[in-house]
């Protein structure tokens, strides 16, 4: 396995320990029988830790799906992997950032992510630009 398909897992693992280690954190408050009960978010923290689990989920697909494109078609493999940790140190933040209550920051996090995403997902097409 490269690098980058580390990190595709390694980011999946993030999204969920996000959401585990609040579960575990308030594990008095919280009531396996009804994981998704709004009363156990309503702890500003909680609800935090839910929002950065939900976005974790959100960015997962896409980040995935460019690291196989970009393995797939041949991109620059160094490149590719260099990203995908880039990006993995940038969710970690992150979500930090979004449990610490730092709106600014984590939005300034979430697009340079974003920004990650796009160039693993267009390093196939512009390889041929790309020195070796």
């Amino acid at each position: 396995m490269t690098i980058a398909e580390w990190c595709v897992f390694g980011t999946l693992m993030l999204s969920l320990l996000t959401i585990v280690s609040v579960k575990w954190a308030g594990i008095r408050g919280f009531d396996n029988s009804k994981p998704r009960d709004p009363d156990f978010y309503d702890d500003p923290i909680r609800a935090r830790a839910l929002g950065a689990h939900q976005n974790g989920i959100e960015a997962f697909p896409f980040f995935a799906f460019a690291v196989l494109l970009a393995e797939f078609r041949v991109g620059p493999l160094r490149l590719i992997d260099e990203l995908a940790v880039l990006f993995l140190i940038v969710r970690i933040a992150y979500v930090f950032t979004y449990i610490g209550n730092r709106p600014t920051l984590r939005s300034i996090l979430w697009s340079i992510g974003f920004a990650i995403n796009i160039a693993i997902f267009f390093l196939p097409a512009i390889r041929g630009y790309l020195t070796s």
